[in-house]
């Protein structure tokens, strides 16, 4: 998770060894993501976090190793709340990015998009995945995981700033941001 679609593709066949090229790969896998992408729900605690910052006008952007092609796919459903952000960065797409996650490319450029060029211990990552936390921190960013149940964590929670089980236990407070409204 977080690097570039042909590094993940070329990982899998060789890991798998398959007998595709990565084009072919990357072919069957953008047709499976159009069938399953549209259908992707949002984490608990992420529409709630999003209109909160937004509504207190924190800024607030995507970094991610995905391509935009696929981010586009994955948000179908949620495009009122994803234009609460002020900028993407995809890894995949974008040419400033030169590595992917775990390098701290994609946070960095980020950062340097936002209007006011914020020190990079002033930002604060929501991550999933633990090449994500391994980027942030790089990055001389403050961390949130929110791990999948299903990835391994073993030896990561003490990367991140904070391991959190959802997004519904994020306390925006205990990072200098306004607590939700009661």
């Amino acid at each position: 998770m977080g690097k570039k679609e042909t590094e993940v593709a070329q990982i899998l066949i060789d890991e798998l060894q398959l007998p595709i090229t990565v084009a072919e790969f990357l072919l069957n896998d953008r047709q499976q993501q159009e069938v399953l992408l549209p259908t992707a729900e949002l984490l608990p605690g992420a529409e709630k976090l999003v209109k909160h910052l937004y509504k207190h006008c924190v800024p607030i952007a995507v970094a991610t190793g995905s391509s935009k092609r696929s981010i586009e796919l994955k948000t179908t459903r949620h495009r009122q709340l994803f234009s609460h952000f002020h900028h993407f960065v995809y890894s995949t797409d974008d040419p400033e990015v030169v590595h992917s996650k775990p390098a701290p490319d994609c946070f960095l450029i980020a950062a340097s998009r936002f209007p006011d060029n914020p020190e990079t211990s002033r930002c604060l990552v929501l991550e999933d995945a633990i090449n994500g936390v391994v980027a942030a921190r790089a990055a001389g960013m403050q961390c949130v995981w929110v791990p999948d149940p299903e990835q391994p964590q073993d030896g990561y929670s003490e990367k991140a700033t904070l391991t959190l089980e959802s997004l519904l236990q994020f306390k925006p407070e205990q990072f200098g941001l306004p607590p939700y409204d009661i």
